[in-house]
């Protein structure tokens, strides 16, 4: 009787027996809940909290270090998924049936680009409330039918979002780098209808633009560099002057002020308890401002 009431069991697993105690709890614990610690070993629960206790690295701008650039890999995903699904067409292919139907209507008109020239961002939808297009046109290209460009249209843009998207969303983080690109390439298409309405325009180029914006902003913030982040911004400039002959000025610029604006709160708000209100103010504020913006112009244009 008395080597019975002796046994010790596992507090996870009563029906285990044990004679190994938790370091920290001091709770007996068997060999499935056994954690190696520093010294002797620790329950699954104590090594939990241990874990929350420890505090998480940050980059220099307050957002979770990570090793991989996987949001830029979901929008290069996500840019070349678009793509192919502007070459799908009704019929084709029975398993693509579905999808076809919802790029092309009825009357043989396309969804996402018309014929002679692409452009998801149409003045008369945005008008009648499809304001969607401010975005969904950030992620569509001008198809092959277009010529060589068109495909060349979506390569720059997917090799520039790799050449500075990495190095970006590794400084920022996911989040402040996911609002980042979403507010530059809002802020794109709103320039456009501010000042252009009637100029077609679709691409990645403005939500770039607004990378290439944060890329300056944060090197100047860390201290890199300048000589090598100058000549990168010199090429930028370029990249804008040569795109008011070829493409839609408007859509970069309005990409470049939106991404520096938003980086501008992410890499000077103080480094206290209130850098994340500050930062996620900001953001707010700018689609404050976008949105109204855009409510003015189309109660203007529908007047």
């Amino acid at each position: 009787m008395d080597s019975e009431s002796t046994v010790t069991t596992c507090y996870r697993h009563p029906k285990v027996e044990s004679h190994v105690r938790c370091t920290r709890c001091d709770r007996y614990i068997c060999p499935d809940c056994m954690r190696e610690a520093a010294v002797g070993h620790q329950c699954v629960e104590c090594v939990k909290e241990g874990t929350r206790s420890v505090r998480q690295a940050r980059t220099a701008f307050g957002g979770r270090i990570s090793t991989v650039p996987l949001v830029t890999y979901v929008l290069i995903g996500l840019n070349v998924l678009a793509y192919l699904g502007e070459l799908v067409r009704p019929g084709i292919v029975d398993r693509f049936e579905m999808l076809g139907r919802g790029l092309a209507g009825s009357d043989g008109g396309h969804y996402m680009w018309e014929a002679g020239y692409s452009s998801d961002y149409h003045l008369e939808g945005v008008v009648d409330g499809e304001w969607y297009r401010l975005l969904t046109g950030a992620f569509l290209h001008l198809p092959p039918t277009e010529g060589t460009f068109g495909i060349l249209h979506i390569v720059m843009n997917m090799v520039s979002l790799w050449n500075i998207g990495r190095v970006v969303e590794a400084q920022l983080g996911r989040i402040r780098y996911i609002a980042l690109y979403f507010l530059s390439a809002l802020g794109g298409s709103v320039l456009v209808l501010l000042i252009a309405p009637d100029t077609p325009t679709l691409g990645a180029s403005g939500a770039i633009f607004g990378l290439g914006a944060a890329y300056y902003v944060l090197a100047r913030r860390l201290g890199a560099d300048m000589d090598q982040v100058n000549r990168f911004m010199a090429g930028l400039l370029l990249w804008l002057v040569v795109s008011a002959i070829a493409t839609s000025w408007q859509g970069h610029l309005g990409g470049l002020l939106s991404g520096a604006v938003v980086t501008l709160a992410f890499a000077y708000a103080p480094r206290d308890k209130r850098r994340p209100f500050i930062q996620a103010g900001a953001c707010i504020a700018l689609l404050a401002l976008l949105v109204i913006l855009t409510m003015a112009k189309v109660t203007e244009l529908t007047v």
